[in-house]
């Protein structure tokens, strides 16, 4: 016990030494260094969008050049937008992407807080503007997406030369993983967050089985129920839907009408649900006999009448052609809808991809990487929520994950916004001394006094809500 007390006291000291939650450490050594926008526009291939003001930092937003096809520099070139938090380049660097539209307002991600570090975020390849032009969507795979991190981490590496982390959330930590397969040596770390793994993208029955246990018997009842009422009220709330669509602006060419979109949201409204709320939500489920008013707002908070348009379904594009030929997309069972549901196979990738798009499943893209991380990963942690869908098929570690420090936690009770912070104590500190060993900016000594992490704590009510972005059902 003493042990343990002083190897908490140890990281204690540690974290409030360098500033986890702070903006500020390090402020003085960054000022002393050559000025870092003139160093970074001296490697070839990068140009400048703009700079914006962030305490303790310099925040800017740049473009590199890539090529479309990493195995074929002919194919031509397009611009990659990445955004670059510097700190001081005697600090260690997160490379963080969400595996989709970079934002281009200041933020850090949690291992970035935690290792008081630099964040180079870049853009997925084919989400606009990161988009070559004519778009060759058969270039737009897991392989090129992780060739262009690995030639912007060569350009930027001579600048930053200490510890460098990878990172990402949902299709994010789908991403780093991705990149760590492709490219093992480049980072010295990477942390996942709930990243789904689709190993066989027709075998789903773990989802069947998360649904059947998910949050209390009652909630699962009342949520079947009310998906069920939202099929029943069919007609009255399509007519509604349609014009709240004429008003907007909003079409739906791509997935064929509005009644077909409606089926789409309400299939999405019970996965939406766990994805994005937390068991303490169940209370704002409406009853079965609730107004039509009532439940077409529930319906639209949980799932987003937006998220099947035209106009909502196109920023997401390149998500759904890679679920549709790489990452696979989850299904499930519904027997509670029997009798309701019009457009049998409609709940799929190839549904909200224009169709002069082609597309074609690669087999096998997802078995490579689960092997990968099972057999010959090391220094990854993934974090998942405990009643989170996308946590049904999670990376698999293999008999040997402790001895690469290979690591998965979950976080009790927790949704898709689930992080370290979340984590019962003895695996938050864990995980913490992990990501800082890894980044070079903890005692190896740490680790090594540390106890073996104990089971995870029942679920806590007190568990603070966690602010995520609304998204629809199939988007991880």
């Amino acid at each position: 016990m003493r042990k343990a007390l002083r190897w908490l006291l140890a990281l204690v000291v540690l974290i409030g030494a360098i500033g986890v939650g702070g903006a500020t450490a390090g402020t003085a050594t960054a000022a002393a260094e050559p000025d870092i926008k003139e160093r970074i526009l001296k490697i070839p291939g990068m140009s400048f969008v703009e700079e914006k003001p962030y305490e303790g930092y310099r925040y800017l937003v740049l473009n590199y050049t890539q090529p479309v096809d990493h195995r074929n520099k002919a194919k031509g070139t397009f611009q990659q937008r990445f955004t670059l938090l510097h700190k001081a380049t005697d600090r260690p660097t997160v490379f963080y992407t969400s595996g989709y539209n970079v934002s281009t307002t200041p933020s850090r991600s949690e291992p970035t807080r935690i290792v008081d570090g630099n964040q180079v975020s870049m853009e997925y390849r084919f989400f606009t503007p990161s988009r070559p032009q004519p778009a060759d969507w058969s270039k737009l795979d897991i392989w090129q997406a992780a060739t262009d991190q690995h030639r912007l981490y060569q350009a930027l590496k001579p600048v930053y030369g200490k510890n460098w982390l990878a990172t990402g959330g949902s299709k994010g930590g789908m991403t780093a993983t991705y990149f760590r397969r492709f490219y093992p040596n480049d980072m010295n770390g990477t942390v996942a967050y709930v990243a789904p793994n689709d190993v066989a993208d027709k075998e789903d029955s773990a989802y069947d089985r998360f649904f059947a246990t998910v949050g209390d018997k009652a909630c699962r009842t009342q949520l079947n129920s009310v998906q069920r009422e939202a099929l029943v009220r069919r007609t009255e709330i399509v007519a509604r839907y349609q014009k709240w669509a004429d008003d907007n602006g909003q079409t739906f060419k791509v997935v064929g009408s509005a009644d077909k979109a409606y089926e789409n949201v309400v299939l999405d409204l019970v996965w939406a649900f766990w994805q994005y709320h937390l068991q303490s939500d169940c209370k704002t489920v409406p009853a079965t006999n609730a107004s039509t008013d009532d439940l077409y707002k529930f319906v639209d908070e949980i799932s987003g009448f937006s998220a099947y348009t035209d106009q909502g379904l196109e920023r997401f594009t390149p998500y759904y052609y890679q679920a549709g030929t790489q990452l696979g997309a989850p299904t499930f069972d519904s027997p509670h809808l029997k009798g309701l549901l019009r457009y049998p196979g409609i709940y799929q990738p190839r549904s909200y991809v224009p169709r002069d798009i082609p597309m074609r499943f690669q087999r096998g893209a997802m078995a490579d990487v689960d092997r990968w991380v099972r057999e010959d990963s090391s220094r990854m942690l993934f974090v998942y929520g405990q009643n989170d869908p996308w946590s049904g098929e999670p990376f698999r570690l293999g008999k040997r994950a402790a001895a690469r420090d290979d690591y998965r936690f979950y976080a009790p009770g927790g949704n898709h916004g689930a992080n370290i912070s979340q984590l019962v104590a003895d695996e938050r500190i864990k995980a913490t001394a992990e990501v800082l060993e890894w980044a070079g900016v903890a005692p190896a000594a740490v680790k090594k006094d540390e106890s073996r992490a104990k089971p995870l704590a029942p679920y806590d009510a007190k568990l603070d809500r966690q602010s995520v972005e609304r998204g629809q059902t199939l988007r991880p």
